[in-house]
Formats: structure tokens, C-alpha cells, sequence
């Protein structure tokens, strides 16, 4: 039993590391923190589980006046207490789902995306054990689940769904169902909190998804930035007519 372990062990570790390694490389540190609007985070947690990447997600408790019952990452707006957006990721995930800041291994920072109240929201991805058991707080979550990373590259059940921001931005949302085999219930993926999923999928497994996307793999660090810095342009000039 004891040779099972280790050699188990191991193989999560191994697993960790090449993911470390990639994601390493897509680092983006506070490059954009000093852009001109109103600052978020959410911490995207990785957790191996038979010898799988796993992200663990929330759904939005339903007293929520934003976004009620719909799934995403812990995190929220900073706050003035908080040095970076990894702060404001880490205290918003042990205030949501009991994660505590030690039981978190954060590796990097990509790059950032602008929700519909436009905000710029900073994902931060970090490692956790998959023993994590969350303690959910009522007011904000409702309930935490866990899925294969590897869906976002290679769903069962996928939409796409073009839109236009209020900015006048033209862009495609992926739509992910996921039939969870723990909770037997069905989760809807979509949003930012899919792009988040499919980027950090993008990025670690170097593989090109069953779907469209709006990147090039064999540039994914300079088209991802492009992808965002023209988003953002639309929404600052958006901002500039409004003043």
C-alpha cells in the first residue's frame, strides 16, 4: 500500500510541475494593474486528482442581487487592504469557501479580463490538495464542485454565443453543460468564467480545443494580450465619450 502511494505521489507531483513550468511562462505579474478601472480577482484552484488537473468552482448563492445561482470562480472587488490581486483572490476564497491562505500554492497571474460592470478582473491560479474539503458561506455560495480542467479543451455538451459588450465590443462566449457525477447535477459554464477555464486549459495543455477560440496556438501569449488590450480599448474609449 505504502509503494501505491508514493508511486502516486509521485505521478501528482510530476503533473504539478509540468503545469507550473507552462504556466510560468504566462506570467503577466501586475503588467496591467495599473490600467484605469475598478480592480477584481478570482483564484482559479487546481487540485490533481487521479492523476487529472481538476479546477474547483462555486455557484452564486441565489440572495445575491449579482449574477444569483450562476457558477464561478471565488474572488470579488478589492479591497483597499489588499497589496495585489493575489491578496484579494486568497481573502476572497477563505471568506467564501474557507480556503485558507496556506493551503494555497499561488503559481502566476494571467492576463486579466473585463466583466460586464467593468471591472478589471485579475485571474490568479493556484495549487490546492484535493483532500480540500470547502466549509461554503451561505450568503455567498450555495454550492462548490469539482470538474476535469481537461472539459474546457474537450467538452461533452458545448454552445458558443456571439455578443457585444455595452462598449460596443463584438466577441464569442463559450457556454460549457457538465453532468457532475458527485452532486448528479448539471452545471452551466459560461461568461468570464469560462474564458478564465478555457485560456488556463489553453495554456497548460497545449492542445487545440474541439471548438473555435479566439487565439492563435502558436502565438497564445502575444494574441491573448492583443485580445485583451483591444477589448480594453473599447471599453476605455466607451468610458471617455460617457465623461
Amino acid at each position: 500500500m505504502a509503494a501505491e502511494e508514493k508511486k502516486e505521489e509521485l505521478e501528482r507531483n510530476s503533473v504539478k510541475e509540468k503545469a507550473r513550468l507552462r504556466l510560468r511562462e504566462f506570467d503577466v505579474g501586475d503588467r496591467f494593474s495599473h490600467l484605469p478601472l475598478a480592480r477584481a480577482a478570482v483564484l482559479l484552484p487546481l487540485m490533481v486528482r487521479a492523476g487529472k488537473l481538476h479546477l474547483l468552482l462555486t455557484v452564486r448563492s441565489m440572495q445575491l442581487r449579482r449574477s444569483p445561482g450562476e457558477v464561478c470562480f471565488p474572488g470579488g472587488k478589492s479591497e483597499a487592504t489588499d497589496k495585489d490581486e493575489i491578496d484579494t483572490a486568497l481573502r476572497e476564497a477563505k471568506e467564501e469557501v474557507g480556503l485558507q491562505l496556506e493551503k494555497v500554492e499561488v503559481v502566476c497571474r494571467l492576463v486579466p479580463g473585463i466583466d460586464k460592470m467593468n471591472y478589471l478582473v485579475t485571474p490568479v491560479v493556484g495549487f490546492i490538495e484535493d483532500t480540500f474539503q470547502p466549509t461554503p458561506n451561505p450568503d455567498e455560495v450555495s454550492n462548490v464542485f469539482v470538474m476535469p480542467l481537461e472539459y474546457f479543451v474537450k467538452p461533452l455538451n458545448y454552445q458558443t454565443v456571439p455578443y457585444k459588450t455595452s462598449s460596443g465590443y463584438h466577441g464569442r462566449m463559450h457556454s460549457f453543460t457538465y453532468d457532475d457525477p458527485e452532486h448528479k447535477m448539471s452545471f452551466r459554464i459560461w461568461g468570464l468564467t469560462a474564458h478564465f477555464a478555457v485560456f488556463l486549459a489553453l495554456v497548460i495543455f497545449r492542445r487545440r480545443p474541439t471548438f473555435e477560440i479566439d487565439y492563435d496556438l502558436d502565438s497564445l501569449i502575444s494574441s491573448s494580450e492583443n485580445y485583451f488590450m483591444n477589448l480594453y480599448a473599447s471599453v476605455y474609449e466607451r468610458k471617455k465619450s460617457n465623461i
